[in-house]
């Protein structure tokens, strides 16, 4: 019976999330074949927390789902036992990389994998903490699905489970890395109140996230359907497609990862939007098999990023996005060029030739950079208000923000250079460092 981790990172209240994460949990056992550990990591303050492991406690017992209800204190005790184990000579910075004081998207996926190989699962399954399911005709419609019908699978055993299916014979050799979808409702980057303000200054900024010198016509394709995922469309019944999946078409809220994530993690970077899409990318760049499916997730806003202080840290989250990509742009066309050279002859990617892509990234000009953060100044200027205030706020960070962005993906290639030792080290030290600290069990 193969074991599968399904992940929950969050550092906001969401109670609500954690008993339906539980329901597709149970989902999971009673249509398939398979244990499932529910990993919720938890970086909320002690309150919070507290709810959340009542909220756990009142879960339905099932003898096939094992609940791990982890605070970062748990967590930094595992990390520090792995991060020993793995024969490091930088077990500061990696443990500083793997749990930052800073909100980042890539590195709580990051232990969830690591954690995921503690316990053995064969896939990691993350979901978010403000998205929620759909539902058709009373039942929601829970991605775990689609994931566990293919996931690790060899693609060709996959085609018969699939409505349609576009694969080379040698693709469809491989065994499927990913599956995932998108989401519906609000876009996944808040900038609905640009929009409405100013639809041009709009464009504009949406468009600083191609690369500067794509062609005016890419760039409104890329406003034009940028952040909206499925758009308002509603789950009315199972497609689901065996492919090359287009990282344009899933978003990281639904998603699961077979085999890449043991060998590549997510850029670490903090306090930066899409720091945890780099994996999409190099499944599909690599000739990896993908299953793209329909049943998308829900996402919402909560209220913080609507304060002051909340608009402050959210758009300058944003900010770092825009200036990731003169690195990621990079990285995603080396990725494009190598294709299928990036993997082993067993299907495996090669760790060694993607952290000297990363590496390599840390050396480009940052002119266009600069050119970002001047056209950004001006059009928060232009916008006024709040956003005025937003421009004086970065204008004394530029150069730290030029130079964060650089020393972010340096700080990617030393991870990806000290994975597998880290993978490795999780499979030999398992989850009980962790489970001294935080709640584990069976429910």
């Amino acid at each position: 019976m193969r074991r599968v981790c399904l992940t929950l990172p969050t550092n906001r209240e969401c109670s609500a999330t954690i008993a339906l994460l539980a329901d597709e949990a149970a989902y999971a056992v009673t249509h398939f074949e398979a244990e499932v550990h529910l990993l919720i990591l938890d970086s909320c303050e002690p309150a919070v927390y507290a709810e959340h492991a009542e909220a756990v406690g009142r879960l339905p017992h099932h003898p096939r789902v094992v609940v791990h209800h982890l605070d970062e204190d748990a967590q930094r005790g595992f990390l520090r036992e792995v991060v020993t184990r793995s024969g490091s000579t930088k077990n500061d910075l990696l443990l500083d990389l793997m749990l930052p004081a800073g909100i980042s998207y890539g590195a709580c996926t990051n232990r969830a994998f690591l954690i995921g190989e503690a316990l053995g699962c064969t896939s990691v399954h993350r979901r978010d903490s403000d998205s929620r399911y759909q539902q058709r005709d009373g039942q929601w419609a829970f991605p775990i699905h689609h994931e566990l019908l293919a996931i690790g699978l060899t693609a060709s055993d996959v085609a018969d489970r699939v409505d349609e299916w576009d694969l080379t014979p040698q693709e469809a050799g491989r065994r499927v890395a990913m599956v995932g979808a998108s989401f519906v409702g609000e876009p996944s980057v808040d900038l609905a109140e640009m929009a409405a303000a100013d639809p041009a200054t709009y464009e504009e900024v949406v468009g600083l996230w191609a690369p500067l010198d794509a062609s005016e016509e890419s760039k409104r394709e890329l406003v034009a359907e940028s952040f909206l995922g499925a758009g308002q469309r509603s789950f009315e019944s199972d497609h689901a497609v065996l492919t090359r999946v287009d990282p344009m078409r899933v978003d990281m809220c639904n998603i699961a990862f077979h085999g890449v994530h043991t060998r590549v993690p997510l850029p670490p970077a903090t306090d930066t939007i899409g720091s945890d899409y780099f994996l999409i990318h190099l499944v599909h760049d690599a000739g990896l098999p993908g299953v793209l499916h329909n049943r998308d997730i829900v996402n919402y806003y909560t209220n913080e990023r609507r304060t002051d202080a909340g608009f402050v840290a959210y758009q300058t989250r944003y900010v770092k996005f825009l200036l990731s990509m003169l690195h990621l742009h990079f990285c995603y066309a080396e990725l494009a060029a190598a294709g299928d050279g990036l993997l082993h002859a067993d299907g495996t990617v090669d760790t060694g030739r993607v952290a000297g892509i990363v590496r390599r990234s840390t050396q480009l000009d940052l002119a266009e950079n600069v050119e970002r953060l001047d056209r950004l100044d001006a059009a928060y200027r232009k916008l006024g208000g709040r956003y005025a205030a937003l421009a004086d706020h970065l204008r004394p960070q530029r150069e730290r923000l030029l130079e964060e962005a650089r020393a972010d993906m340096a700080d990617f290639a030393l991870l990806i250079e000290s994975w597998q030792g880290l993978v490795h080290a999780a499979g030999q030290v398992g989850l009980g460092a962790a489970s001294d600290a935080g709640r584990t069990g069976a429910r």
